[in-house]
């Protein structure tokens, strides 16, 4: 049987299932037809993705035949424009970052989660849902992982199974393959908006209030030290991304990430990122040994994506030696969960340093701790921004400045609540008027 004549079988049985495919999407109306053809087009095509070289461009003219015969059953209402374009959009999904493309093309989809080649689940408004896109096998998943290192110098393989990665627009990738992943490779992808979130989204997403964000903006400008706090998906990065928006244009900041995320609007911005190790296992450069090497770039400011060991050291004694004004951040529950995490990574450096130490070093390093959570209907909210107040013998102390409280639930399963002012007078408000940073006292009446 020819490969179309198996294809219209495939199509027959497509338009005969009670099953029907749907799409997440609502901003693409040819979405639940594009991922029919899409997944007809991936089963009928015996494309071997498992070649290490393997060049799909040479499959484009089937590819194509394919698809304007499947456009062109599935639907006599589409224009000649419409099919052109639907066509085009398909290819450029099949043969390129596969399946998970119209996924990764949806304004609407945050987070795309692979889970080998048959369960593809995507976040949306917060929620996980199971899409209808699939791929072919584990092969093809495999293909499109290593579509996605290759261009920044990234491997993956049996020696190296587990990476971190980046997409052009920012997006950050995790992936890890068989022996590891039991049920074939698996990827995770937190997409980034095309354009960076600015303060006024998260007013207006009700990540935080106006007050929060304007006394946050007078503690960046006074070069106040800052760690941004929260869970896994709780949207630190984002967060930080929009608070260095608030440094002057005139500093030269130093970015320190695992995967470069972050979109610094400012000119004078240089980027660093990790190198893992080679297949000899050497030459792997970690976040550790940027932030030694930063302190030698003259900065004005250090943004290290997140702290996860031992460079939480390094991080503190910058933020003591004269580099004020560093952002971070961290994973972790509560803002006195932060603190106790920086104790047990600073630990993780190897240096064999008494607790009370480094509690001494934390309190007079960090000055505020702004903690962000994903609430159970997909809500992110800033629900503390702390100051630290320094040592009362052995115990850092830490006074909420903002936060927010949960009043119940709507009809409609949102979480209702509201962000207040403690009644606490921030230390910080005196730190920064040493600087010549008035903060009105209107600011912290406004609940």
């Amino acid at each position: 049987m020819s490969l179309k004549d198996r294809l219209k079988n495939k199509v027959e049985e497509e338009q005969q299932s009670p099953h029907s495919n749907t799409s997440l999407s609502k901003s693409d109306p040819y979405d639940a037809l594009k991922i029919r053809i899409q997944n007809i087009v991936i089963d009928s095509l015996n494309i071997d993705f498992s070649g290490e070289d393997n060049n799909l461009d040479q499959y484009k003219d089937d590819v194509r035949s394919l698809i304007e015969m499947e456009v062109r059953k599935a639907s006599a209402e589409l224009t000649l424009r419409e099919q052109n374009r639907i066509t085009s959009e398909l290819i450029d999904e099949i043969l390129g970052f596969g399946p998970i493309t119209s996924l990764l093309n949806d304004p609407e989809v945050t987070e795309v989660m692979v889970n080998g080649p048959t369960q593809v689940y995507a976040e949306k408004a917060g929620k996980l849902v199971l899409t209808s896109a699939r791929f072919k096998d584990n092969h093809h998943v495999l293909h499109v992982i290593k579509k996605i290192v290759a261009p920044i110098g990234r491997r993956i393989d049996e020696s190296s199974p587990m990476v971190d990665a980046r997409l052009p627009d920012g997006s950050r990738v995790n992936a890890i393959i068989p022996p590891l992943a039991l049920e074939g490779p698996t990827i995770t992808i937190r997409k980034f908006s095309k354009d960076p979130f600015k303060v006024s989204d998260l007013v207006s997403f009700g990540t935080l209030t106006q007050s929060m964000a304007d006394f946050i903006e007078f503690c960046i400008k006074g070069h106040l030290n800052i760690i941004v706090s929260g869970g896994t998906g709780s949207g630190k990065t984002t967060t930080l991304n929009v608070l260095s928006s608030f440094i002057p244009n005139d500093e030269r900041i130093i970015t320190i990430e695992d995967a470069a995320e972050l979109k610094l609007v400012q000119d004078h911005v240089v980027r660093l990122e990790t190198r893992p190790a080679n297949m000899e296992g050497k030459g792997e450069i970690s976040i550790r040994d940027l932030v030694k090497n930063s302190l030698r770039m003259r900065p004005d400011r250090i943004v290290v994506g997140e702290v996860r060991s031992g460079e939480a050291l390094d991080m503190l004694q910058a933020m003591n030696t004269g580099h004020d004004g560093s952002l971070t951040t961290g994973h972790a529950n509560a803002p006195r969960d932060m603190l106790s995490r920086l104790e047990t990574m600073v630990l993780m450096s190897g240096m064999n340093l008494p607790v009370k130490a480094i509690r001494d070093q934390i309190s007079s390093a960090i000055d505020i701790i702004i903690q962000q959570t994903r609430l159970p209907d997909g809500s992110r909210k800033i629900v503390n921004i702390t100051e630290v107040h320094g040592m009362e013998g052995d115990v850092i102390v830490l006074q909420d400045i903002f936060k927010y409280e949960q009043t119940g639930m709507n009809s409609k399963g949102q979480i209702t609540g509201r962000f207040v002012f403690t009644g606490v007078r921030p230390k910080a408000v005196d730190k920064l008027a040493a600087k010549s940073i008035k903060i009105p006292p209107s600011l912290f009446n406004s609940r």
